[in-house]
């Protein structure tokens, strides 16, 4: 069955809109994050209807703004979770008005006779991205502004998804070989636009110019097609997530930064990215033994520590407890609300 997939959209009561974050929700909520709401001011949709973006930054300071913004008028939308042992942002079941699926926007897209001309190029994108890596149409969706309709041609981005691990290692290697095409209709982001990039990434989060660089030239998934922005989002098939939410909880032990070897990295495709870890040295924070894993919120970090690099992590130490199991390990998060924006992955190797 058809479950909330990463990268699908709400719309609440209110015309609020919400993104789902990852493929693990209790039974009567679904975990997502503010991104539109509803604003005669607002630069995105048409005619009355209008909405303006809060989430203007995928960083953590931003999102605590919605917190903040939510709890005046709507706390609904917050929630405790006993398992995560942190507040965020869930959506009341009662509270969805609409749900947004990506795959089936493009599938409505590809129908129409009539586009925009962002639509239109969506649709040559999409086609470009199932032919040269053999991947078939139905696993590939449109999320973001043009998922609901309130995006503007001339500067709304194109955000992909695509679905299945095997399907997105295939995409994956796609593009890095059409990357290096001179002929090819996608481009990485070089001169003046890789600067900006790496200059607004290091005035965002704890990195320098130089380590923005070293992180983007590991995103595969960012680019541009016909000088429009890309990007490419892997999200799970429901037969490929292994876990149910409530089956492992997290108990908060403070803040660490370690180094440390990748052995897997196997899901750092997707949201959560992970990396599972060996030879963890402590440099700052309470002394574990047992971390076996980098467990990412921040999609910055995705696609990042291949195996047997070394690498830097700097966030919440949280101890896991496995309830089918029984058994106990330390985990590193990094995207956590007390971590306040100050997380991050680095390479060291």
């Amino acid at each position: 069955m058809r479950r909330f997939r990463d990268r699908d959209f709400l719309q609440t009561e209110e015309g609020f809109f919400f993104c789902v974050v990852g493929p693990l929700h209790p039974p009567d909520r679904i975990i997502s994050y503010l991104k539109y709401v509803p604003s005669k001011f607002g630069v995105w949709g048409k005619g009355e209807k209008r909405f303006k973006r809060v989430m203007r930054s995928y960083t953590i300071p931003n999102l605590l703004e919605t917190f903040s913004l939510l709890e005046i008028n709507y706390p609904h939308y917050l929630f405790h979770s006993s398992f995560y042992n942190i507040v965020m942002t869930a959506v009341p079941q009662e509270y969805v008005a609409k749900h947004y699926k990506p795959e089936e926007k493009l599938a409505q897209l590809q129908q129409a006779s009539r586009l925009d001309p962002l639509q239109k190029k969506l649709k040559r994108f999409t086609s470009f991205l199932a032919e040269t890596s053999n991947v078939p149409h139905d696993f590939f969706g449109v999320t973001g502004s043009i998922l609901l309709d309130i995006h503007q041609p001339a500067f709304s981005d194109m955000d992909i998804t695509v679905y299945g691990s095997k399907n997105s290692l295939a995409v994956k290697s796609a593009l890095i070989e059409n990357y290096a095409l001179s002929s090819s209709s996608v481009k990485r982001l070089e001169k003046k636009a890789l600067k900006a990039w790496c200059t607004r990434k290091a005035r965002r989060y704890p990195l320098t110019p130089d380590e923005a660089l070293k992180i983007y030239e590991r995103k595969w998934n960012l680019g541009t097609f016909e000088d429009t922005l890309f990007s490419v989002h892997p999200v799970k098939l429901e037969q490929e997530v292994a876990e149910e939410y409530g089956e492992k909880t997290y108990y908060p032990v403070g803040h660490a930064t370690i180094r440390a070897v990748v052995y897997d990295n196997t899901d750092y495709l997707f949201l959560p990215s992970i990396y599972c870890i060996g030879e963890a040295k402590i440099v700052e924070g309470p002394q574990v033994t047992d971390i076996l894993e980098v467990v990412s919120y921040e999609s910055l970090y995705d696609s990042l520590g291949e195996v047997g690099e070394s690498i830097m992590v700097r966030g919440k130490l949280e101890r896991v407890v496995d309830s089918k199991t029984g058994r106990e390990h330390h985990r590193i998060l990094v995207g956590s609300p007390e971590g306040k924006g100050m997380e991050y992955i680095k390479l060291t190797s």
